[in-house]
């Protein structure tokens, strides 16, 4: 994209604001130099990488950044060999090898952020050269006594013997016999030696040598001789001092030769982050979002905000800025509307509006999040081409009109499918007549080389060519009529009018004047108007029953919800309902079956017609007590059909049947995955209960933990059956494959009656003897279904 549409759209204005969140100089010119991707995958990476910036920002303490220095300049200076860099040079590592380390740590414990994982996951920060140089230089970029040991030596040596000449000056300023020949008691350095003040009159009276004179020839500057030989010591310290300073610094500047180009690596990764943590800081302040990328010729814009605009309100506060919505463009089906005419009053919006569009689509394709809503959509184009603004020139005489058209026929040469074109008030600057005809062809030209074009006007006759042809529409600014004020909103699919008298009125044009030219406005201009004004009607009706009937549906959503809600109550209470009749019928089951187990026993023992008669008396009784829990309607043995779903009373839900034995009126069903014999006097219609549910409840009811070993050892053979029943009814619907029953060998009574139920039982597949490691004959292990 040309340089000069992204300065007519000021996207340079949103770059220099952008580069004063850099922390460095380098980032500044990368933020400068930011222009729109070609790509998709590249604009759809950058606005990725925002984003984890945003995110780290938010649910932490964002990136570690901290202002630091281009350090390609040191770089350069030390890749020769032999190069020795100073400690000021030097120092100028230190802020950016301690950001990357800060950014290394930070992302090593993270992994929701492969993006930043990716481009900075290679940070180390150089810690071996980062531990060197912060030991050896200080913030001011001297060398740190703790460079070397020789050097810490050297620096106290020489601390003690400056200690020890200071101390003897003072002292030699204070004897009798010199200080009467002083100019002053003070002492200083001259030319790198310790002197005192002599008057130059006595200065042969102070054995000694004059460094110095002073700029009025009364005071002579000498070291006195007693401190001389101190005085070359220290100078041979100083020497040694500076030896040692070289050698560290050689050494240093070794190490960063060695590392040049991974400290270059790390620096172009720490100003990539760092151009990054700027965008999400600008995009912050605006409530920008990352729109979608599409590579269809799409425009979608909700909520959209001129940045500048935002910027400008939050600085100077007042009204927020009207927010933008607009669609262009689409798939090819049903040949969507690619050109759209804005009109409507001056200073009413048009030219921000479309300023809006391309600034927006400039900020997306360059991977920037935009001040709209996230719904939004931006193509990927070739290019943008825009001709917005007075272009006229002096130098070149060119009016007006005539820089219009040459800007035109440039953007004529480039259009093609992915280009999206801005017009600002196109056909002006000549004869309206001509000026609208040669607008429509080029807005046509336009539409068959299938750019997207948003264009503004004031002139009817394009606004009337528009309406007329397919693939454009008309769009208008919206207008307060009783105030004469512009609102600043876009309404798609009228258009508008530029209410040239209403503005000239607002802004001081005298009445007189006015009244004249309203008497001058051609009668089908008016008509016009009117008919715009019966058009705006009709849509405000309109969108007043849309409301109404929007309302309403919300109402039926609401009714909805609340009659679902109703509904699952009465569910639940039926459910609860239910539960309580089976549990009920459980704990009759479980009564009778104990009382049964004693009639039995008592039966066998006394072998008497009573116990079976009471035993008989006892079904009765049960049976009627079932169906009073349960009054289904009985089932007839006649209707019932192999692949019928039909409801047994004992087991409490519905079950498929798989055979009919109608002379022992028996049936064989499948409840789950167990098969069943059941009595045909124990079936009835389908109560709508599956097995699976009902499964599922019992084994909620279940032991959570089922053994797989049952003892009936010592048990009498009675009591035990009854446990082996439950047991295996459990083991089956916890889904057991195979259990153990541990009866013993004992006289073998209960070893028989066990084997013996095992044959008849329909849930067991077989039984088998334990082998010798399971308890031999005295366990048997049964294989159910």
């Amino acid at each position: 994209m040309s340089l000069e549409t992204l300065r007519i759209l000021e996207f340079d204005r949103i770059l220099a604001w952008l580069a004063t969140f850099a922390h460095c100089p380098a980032t500044v010119a990368a933020i400068e130099e930011i222009r729109p991707f070609a790509g998709r995958w590249e604009i759809e990476e950058r606005l990725g990488l925002v984003e984890e910036v945003r995110r780290l920002a938010r649910f932490d303490t964002g990136l570690p950044l901290a202002g630091f220095e281009d350090v390609e300049p040191v770089l350069d200076l030390a890749r020769p060999d032999g190069a020795v860099l100073n400690p000021v040079d030097l120092a100028v590592l230190l802020p950016l090898l301690r950001v990357g380390a800060a950014v290394a740590r930070q992302l090593a414990s993270r992994n929701d952020l492969p993006l930043l994982t990716a481009l900075a996951g290679q940070l180390t920060g150089c810690p071996e050269i980062l531990e060197a140089l912060e030991n050896s230089l200080d913030s001011e970029g001297g060398l740190l006594d703790s460079a070397s040991r020789a050097l810490f030596d050297l620096r106290t040596r020489k601390r003690q013997l400056t200690a020890r000449i200071r101390k003897r000056l003072e002292e030699i300023v204070r004897e009798r016999q010199t200080a009467i020949f002083l100019q002053d008691d003070f002492i200083t350095q001259r030319n790198g030696r310790w002197v005192i003040p002599v008057r130059m009159d006595s200065k042969g009276m102070v054995p000694g040598v004059v460094h110095d004179v002073s700029n009025t020839g009364e005071t002579a500057f000498m070291e006195p001789l007693e401190i001389i030989g101190l005085a070359n010591e220290l100078e041979n310290l100083v020497a040694e001092e500076k030896g040692e300073m070289i050698r560290i610094l050689r050494q240093l500047t070794g190490w960063v030769r060695e590392e040049s180009e991974r400290i270059s690596e790390e620096f172009r990764v720490v100003v990539a982050l760092d151009l990054l943590a700027s965008l999400a800081r600008g995009a912050d302040l605006l409530g920008a979002e990352a729109p979608e990328i599409t590579e269809e010729p799409r425009l979608m814009v909700r909520d959209g905000r001129h940045p500048l605009l935002v910027l400008l309100q939050r600085e100077r506060g007042g009204q927020n800025v009207v927010p933008l919505d607009l669609t262009l463009g689409g798939s090819s089906d049903g040949a969507p509307d690619r050109v759209m005419l804005i009109t409507g009053p001056n200073t009413g919006g048009k030219t921000i509006a479309i300023k809006t569009v391309g600034l927006l689509l400039l900020m997306a394709q360059a991977g920037m999040p935009v001040p709209a809503a996230a719904t939004s959509v931006f193509p990927v184009t070739s290019d943008l081409l825009a001709d917005i603004g007075d272009e006229q020139s002096i130098q070149e005489s060119l009016s007006t009109f005539s820089a219009h058209i040459r800007t035109i026929s440039r953007i004529l040469e480039r259009a093609d499918n992915r280009t999206v074109v801005l017009l600002d008030e196109l056909g002006t600057g000549t004869d309206p007549n001509q000026g609208a005809a040669i607008a429509c062809a080029v807005l046509e030209e336009l539409h068959r080389r299938g750019s997207m074009v948003l264009a503004t006007t004031h002139l009817i006759d394009i606004v009337a060519h528009v309406q007329r042809v397919p693939g454009m529409v008309n769009a208008a600014m919206e207008f307060d009529a009783r105030t004469f004020t512009p609102l600043y909103r876009l309404k798609s699919g009228e258009p508008g009018q530029s209410h040239a008298l209403a503005t000239a009125r607002r802004y001081g044009l005298p009445e007189s004047v006015i009244e004249r030219a309203e008497g001058m406005v051609g009668r089908l201009e008016a008509e016009f108007h009117d008919l715009l004004t019966d058009l705006k009607g009709q849509r405000q009706r309109h969108e007043a029953l849309l409301a109404d009937l929007e309302r309403r549906e919300r109402e039926l959503v609401q009714q909805e919800t609340l009659l679902a809600e109703r509904r699952t109550e009465a569910e639940r209470r039926l459910r609860e309902s239910r539960e309580k009749g089976l549990h009920e019928a459980r704990e009759l089951v479980s009564a009778a079956r104990r009382e049964i187990n004693a009639i039995l026993e008592e039966a066998r023992r006394e072998r008497s017609r009573t116990s079976r008669e009471r035993l008989t008396a006892m079904e009765e009784q049960l049976t009627e007590q079932m169906q009073a829990l349960h009054p289904e309607e009985t089932l007839s043995l006649d209707r019932v059909r192999e692949g019928d779903t039909v409801f047994v009373r004992p087991l409490g839900y519905d079950v498929t049947v798989l055979s009919v034995d109608r002379k022992q009126k028996r049936l064989r069903v499948r409840a789950g995955q167990l098969e069943l014999a059941v009595a045909a006097a124990d079936i009835a219609p389908s109560q709508r209960r599956d097995a699976p549910a009902r499964e599922r409840r019992r084994t909620a009811e279940a032991p959570a933990e089922l053994p797989s070993d049952l003892n009936i050892i010592g048990q009498r053979v009675d009591a035990a059956l009854a446990h082996v029943e439950k047991f295996l009814d459990q083991a089956a619907l916890q889904g057991r494959g195979e259990v153990r029953i541990i009866h013993g060998k004992g006289t073998g009574a209960l070893m028989r009656a066990v084997r013996e139920i095992l044959e008849r039982h329909p849930l067991v597949e077989g039984a088998r003897p334990g082998e010798a490691f399971e308890g031999g004959d005295g366990v048997t292990v049964v294989i159910l279904r």
